[in-house]
Protein backbone atom coordinates (compact mmCIF):
# COMPACT_ATOMS: atom_id res chain seq x y z
CA UNK A 1 0.00 0.00 0.00
CA UNK A 2 1.36 3.47 -0.79
CA UNK A 3 2.46 5.45 2.24
CA UNK A 4 0.03 8.40 2.11
CA UNK A 5 -3.43 7.09 1.30
CA UNK A 6 -4.87 9.15 4.11
CA UNK A 7 -7.24 8.34 6.92
CA UNK A 8 -10.36 8.94 4.85
CA UNK A 9 -9.36 6.55 2.07
CA UNK A 10 -8.37 3.92 4.64
CA UNK A 11 -11.67 4.39 6.44
CA UNK A 12 -13.66 4.08 3.22
CA UNK A 13 -11.71 0.96 2.22
CA UNK A 14 -12.46 -0.51 5.65
CA UNK A 15 -16.16 0.27 5.36
CA UNK A 16 -16.34 -1.24 1.89
CA UNK A 17 -14.44 -4.34 2.98
CA UNK A 18 -16.82 -4.76 5.92
CA UNK A 19 -19.78 -4.43 3.55
CA UNK A 20 -18.26 -6.96 1.17
CA UNK A 21 -16.59 -9.70 3.29
CA UNK A 22 -13.69 -11.47 1.65
CA UNK A 23 -12.75 -8.47 -0.52
CA UNK A 24 -9.34 -7.06 0.34
CA UNK A 25 -9.24 -3.57 -1.13
CA UNK A 26 -5.78 -2.91 0.29
CA UNK A 27 -4.36 -5.42 -2.21
CA UNK A 28 -4.79 -2.81 -4.96
CA UNK A 29 -2.42 0.02 -4.03
CA UNK A 30 -3.49 3.44 -5.19
CA UNK A 31 -0.74 5.62 -6.59
CA UNK A 32 -1.22 8.69 -8.71
CA UNK A 33 2.44 9.53 -8.84
CA UNK A 34 3.62 9.66 -12.42
CA UNK A 35 5.66 6.59 -13.37
CA UNK A 36 9.36 7.01 -14.05
CA UNK A 37 10.00 8.29 -17.57
CA UNK A 38 10.17 5.54 -20.16
CA UNK A 39 12.67 5.59 -22.94
CA UNK A 40 11.31 7.36 -25.97
CA UNK A 41 9.62 10.67 -26.58
CA UNK A 42 8.41 12.81 -23.67
CA UNK A 43 4.67 13.36 -23.33
CA UNK A 44 3.46 16.86 -24.13
CA UNK A 45 2.16 18.67 -21.04
CA UNK A 46 -1.07 20.61 -21.58
CA UNK A 47 -2.34 23.22 -19.10
CA UNK A 48 -5.63 24.98 -18.54
CA UNK A 49 -6.48 27.65 -15.98
CA UNK A 50 -9.60 27.36 -13.82
CA UNK A 51 -11.05 29.88 -11.37
CA UNK A 52 -12.65 28.58 -8.20
CA UNK A 53 -16.32 29.56 -8.33
CA UNK A 54 -18.47 30.16 -5.22
CA UNK A 55 -20.53 27.03 -5.92
CA UNK A 56 -17.29 24.93 -5.99
CA UNK A 57 -16.90 25.42 -2.24
CA UNK A 58 -18.24 22.80 0.15
CA UNK A 59 -19.31 23.07 3.78
CA UNK A 60 -15.68 22.71 4.90
CA UNK A 61 -14.79 25.99 3.16
CA UNK A 62 -12.65 24.51 0.37
CA UNK A 63 -13.17 23.13 -3.11
CA UNK A 64 -15.31 19.98 -3.13
CA UNK A 65 -13.64 16.77 -4.31
CA UNK A 66 -16.10 16.41 -7.19
CA UNK A 67 -14.82 19.71 -8.62
CA UNK A 68 -11.29 18.29 -8.87
CA UNK A 69 -12.71 15.40 -10.89
CA UNK A 70 -14.52 17.88 -13.16
CA UNK A 71 -11.22 19.72 -13.74
CA UNK A 72 -9.46 16.42 -14.52
CA UNK A 73 -12.08 15.56 -17.14
CA UNK A 74 -12.26 19.06 -18.63
CA UNK A 75 -8.49 19.41 -19.07
CA UNK A 76 -8.33 15.93 -20.65
CA UNK A 77 -11.04 16.91 -23.14
CA UNK A 78 -9.34 20.24 -23.87
CA UNK A 79 -6.01 18.47 -24.49
CA UNK A 80 -7.73 16.06 -26.89
CA UNK A 81 -9.50 18.88 -28.74
CA UNK A 82 -6.32 20.98 -28.99
CA UNK A 83 -4.31 18.09 -30.41
CA UNK A 84 -6.69 16.27 -32.75
CA UNK A 85 -8.57 17.67 -35.75
CA UNK A 86 -12.40 17.72 -35.58
CA UNK A 87 -12.80 15.17 -38.40
CA UNK A 88 -10.56 12.71 -36.53
CA UNK A 89 -12.31 13.37 -33.21
CA UNK A 90 -15.65 12.51 -34.83
CA UNK A 91 -14.57 8.85 -35.12
CA UNK A 92 -13.26 8.37 -31.57
CA UNK A 93 -15.14 8.80 -28.29
CA UNK A 94 -13.70 8.18 -24.84
CA UNK A 95 -15.07 6.47 -21.76
CA UNK A 96 -13.44 6.49 -18.34
CA UNK A 97 -12.49 3.16 -16.82
CA UNK A 98 -10.99 4.55 -13.63
CA UNK A 99 -10.02 7.76 -11.83
CA UNK A 100 -7.64 7.87 -8.86
CA UNK A 101 -7.05 11.18 -7.10
CA UNK A 102 -4.65 11.96 -4.27
CA UNK A 103 -5.50 15.22 -2.51
CA UNK A 104 -2.50 17.03 -0.99
CA UNK A 105 -3.73 20.56 -0.15
CA UNK A 106 -7.10 22.31 -0.49
CA UNK A 107 -8.03 24.84 -3.14
CA UNK A 108 -9.78 27.76 -1.49
CA UNK A 109 -12.35 30.40 -2.45
CA UNK A 110 -11.06 32.83 -5.07
CA UNK A 111 -8.03 30.64 -5.93
CA UNK A 112 -7.08 30.08 -9.50
CA UNK A 113 -5.76 26.63 -10.29
CA UNK A 114 -3.87 25.14 -13.20
CA UNK A 115 -4.80 21.68 -14.38
CA UNK A 116 -1.77 20.15 -16.12
CA UNK A 117 -2.21 16.86 -17.97
CA UNK A 118 -0.21 14.45 -20.08
CA UNK A 119 -0.64 10.96 -21.45
CA UNK A 120 1.00 7.87 -20.04
CA UNK A 121 1.41 4.42 -21.50
CA UNK A 122 -1.07 3.02 -23.99
CA UNK A 123 -2.01 -0.63 -23.59
CA UNK A 124 -4.30 -2.07 -26.25
CA UNK A 125 -7.57 -0.17 -25.66
CA UNK A 126 -6.44 1.50 -22.42
CA UNK A 127 -5.01 4.98 -22.45
CA UNK A 128 -3.42 6.27 -19.25
CA UNK A 129 -3.56 9.99 -18.45
CA UNK A 130 -1.98 11.93 -15.57
CA UNK A 131 -3.16 15.25 -14.19
CA UNK A 132 -1.80 17.62 -11.59
CA UNK A 133 -3.88 20.39 -10.05
CA UNK A 134 -1.68 23.32 -9.00
CA UNK A 135 -2.46 26.58 -7.25
CA UNK A 136 -1.71 29.22 -9.92
CA UNK A 137 -0.17 31.77 -7.54
CA UNK A 138 2.72 29.53 -6.44
CA UNK A 139 2.33 26.36 -8.59
CA UNK A 140 2.03 24.30 -5.42
CA UNK A 141 0.59 20.82 -6.17
CA UNK A 142 -2.88 20.50 -4.66
CA UNK A 143 -3.82 17.12 -6.13
CA UNK A 144 -2.57 14.43 -8.50
CA UNK A 145 -4.78 12.15 -10.58
CA UNK A 146 -4.31 9.09 -12.74
CA UNK A 147 -7.08 8.09 -15.11
CA UNK A 148 -7.58 5.15 -17.42
CA UNK A 149 -9.56 5.93 -20.56
CA UNK A 150 -10.84 3.58 -23.23
CA UNK A 151 -11.18 4.83 -26.80
CA UNK A 152 -14.36 3.61 -28.49
CA UNK A 153 -15.79 3.83 -31.98
CA UNK A 154 -18.09 6.86 -31.84
CA UNK A 155 -20.69 5.13 -34.01
CA UNK A 156 -20.83 1.78 -32.18
CA UNK A 157 -19.43 2.42 -28.70
CA UNK A 158 -17.17 -0.60 -29.10
CA UNK A 159 -13.57 -0.40 -27.82
CA UNK A 160 -10.90 0.40 -30.36
CA UNK A 161 -7.18 0.94 -30.47
CA UNK A 162 -5.62 4.34 -31.02
CA UNK A 163 -3.50 4.62 -34.15
CA UNK A 164 0.20 4.93 -33.12
CA UNK A 165 0.55 8.01 -35.37
CA UNK A 166 -2.31 9.69 -33.49
CA UNK A 167 -0.81 8.74 -30.13
CA UNK A 168 2.56 10.17 -31.26
CA UNK A 169 1.00 13.67 -31.43
CA UNK A 170 0.77 13.63 -27.64
CA UNK A 171 4.57 13.27 -27.40
CA UNK A 172 7.51 15.54 -28.22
Amino acid sequence: MSGKRGWLASGVAGLLAAARPGVDLSARPMSTTAPPPASGPEPVRYERLFSVAPNDIDDRGHVNNVVYLRWVQEVAAAHWEATVAPQERADIAWVVLRHEIDYHHPALPEDQVIARTWVGPVQAARFERHTEILRASDRHVLARARSLWCPVHASTGRPRRVDPALNARFHQ
